[in-house]
C-alpha cells in the first residue's frame, strides 16, 4: 500500500479518542469518527494536526452522539485521526475527494487498524463504525485495508458505514463485500443517508450515484413505507420552537421520524422531521448536503432502532457461530 506520510503513533494511549476502561463485552468496535474539523481561514490546514488542542475538543465534544451508542453494546475503540478540512472537500467532485482522502487520513487509519487487531482485540468479534467522513475512511478501508487482511472479514458482526454512500459500484468492484438486507444478517455493510424529500434531484456531497441503503425502521431494502410509530426511540432534541432554548436531549419514545427509501436516488427520506432539524450549511461554507438533508440525524434521528439492530446482529453472528460447531 502507498501511504503518505508517516502515521500517527497508536501505542500512545493519548492518541485515541477513547478506549475501554474493562474489556467486559464479548464483541469491539472501531468507530471513526465525522467531519468535525472546519476551518474557514484561508491559511487553515486542508488537514487537520492530529495533535490541534481544538480539533480534540471538538471530537470529545461529538462522543457523547453515535460512539455512546456503541459504547453501551460493546468495546469501544476510537482513534484520533487527522481528518479533511471540510472547508477543503467543498466544492470538489467525488473522484478528487477520494484521492484527497488517500492521504494522511487513510495512513492513520490504517495504522490505528493495525494497532486495533495487534494489541487490543485480542480476535474478539468486532463491529466496524463511524458517520460522514469517517464512514467514507472505513469504505475506503474496506474496499483496500481488509483485502491485505481478508482473515479479519470472518470476525467482522457488521459495519455501520452511515451517512455516507456505499454504491452498487462498489460492491461490484468489491465482491468480498456484502450489504445487509435483512436485520439480523452479518458480516455485512449497513449504510443510508436522511434525507428530507425536498432535496430530491440537489446536490448532496455524501450521496452518490448508484448510491443503495437499508430502512433503519423496518430493516428492509425495498420502499415499504415506515411510520414514526415504528420508531424505538430518537435521541434528537424535541423543540417547542426554533429558538434553540431548553432542548430536552433525552431519547424520546416514540422516535419523531419515519422512514421509506428512495430507490432511485438511494437514501431514507423522512417526511416528520420540521424544516429546524435540516443540517445547516457551516458558516462561510457552501451548503454541500442540500436544501432538506437530515445528516446530522442519520443516527440520532433512528436511536433506538439502531441500538436494538445492534444487539440483534450481536445475537446472529454468536448464534451462527453455535450452528457452526
Amino acid at each position: 500500500m502507498n501511504l503518505v506520510g508517516n502515521p500517527t503513533n497508536y501505542s500512545d494511549e493519548n492518541n485515541w479518542a477513547h478506549l475501554p476502561k474493562n474489556i467486559d463485552k464479548a464483541v469491539d468496535t472501531f468507530f471513526i469518527y465525522p467531519t468535525v474539523y472546519v476551518n474557514p481561514e484561508p491559511d487553515a490546514p486542508a488537514i487537520a494536526p492530529v495533535d490541534d488542542p481544538e480539533f480534540r475538543f471538538s471530537v470529545s465534544e461529538y462522543y457523547p452522539e453515535a460512539p455512546e451508542l456503541f459504547d453501551e453494546m460493546t468495546n469501544l475503540y476510537e482513534p484520533f485521526y487527522r481528518q479533511s478540512n471540510l472547508f477543503t472537500l467543498s466544492g470538489k467532485t467525488h473522484d478528487e475527494i477520494m484521492e484527497f482522502q488517500l492521504r494522511e487520513p487513510r495512513t492513520d487509519i490504517y495504522a490505528a487498524l493495525d494497532y486495533f487487531f495487534e494489541h487490543y482485540n485480542q480476535g474478539r468479534p468486532f463491529i466496524l463504525a463511524g458517520h460522514s467522513q469517517g464512514s467514507l475512511m472505513l469504505k475506503i478501508a474496506l474496499c483496500d485495508y481488509f483485502k491485505e487482511h481478508s482473515e479479519y472479514l470472518n470476525r467482522m458482526v457488521a459495519a455501520y458505514l452511515i451517512g455516507f454512500s456505499i454504491t452498487t459500484d462498489d460492491l461490484k468492484a468489491n465482491p468480498a463485500l456484502k450489504f445487509a438486507e435483512y436485520a439480523d444478517d452479518t458480516g455485512v455493510i449497513i449504510s443510508w443517508n436522511t434525507e428530507g424529500p425536498e432535496n430530491k434531484n440537489e446536490k448532496n456531497i455524501v450521496v452518490l450515484e448508484n448510491a443503495i441503503s437499508i430502512n433503519p425502521l423496518n430493516w428492509k431494502r425495498d420502499d415499504t413505507y415506515a411510520s414514526a410509530s415504528e420508531n424505538l426511540g430518537d435521541h434528537i432534541p424535541i423543540m417547542e420552537s426554533e429558538s434553540l432554548e431548553e432542548l430536552d436531549f433525552n431519547v424520546h419514545k416514540p422516535g419523531l421520524a419515519d422512514a421509506q427509501l428512495d430507490l432511485e436516488r438511494g437514501v431514507v427520506v423522512c417526511t416528520t422531521l420540521a424544516a429546524h432539524y435540516v443540517t445547516p450549511p457551516a458558516p462561510g461554507a457552501d451548503n454541500v448536503f442540500g436544501p432538506a438533508s437530515l445528516h446530522e440525524a442519520d443516527y440520532t434521528a433512528y436511536w433506538e432502532n439502531i441500538r436494538e439492530n445492534v444487539n440483534v446482529r450481536i445475537d446472529a453472528f454468536f448464534n451462527n457461530l453455535k450452528n457452526h460447531d
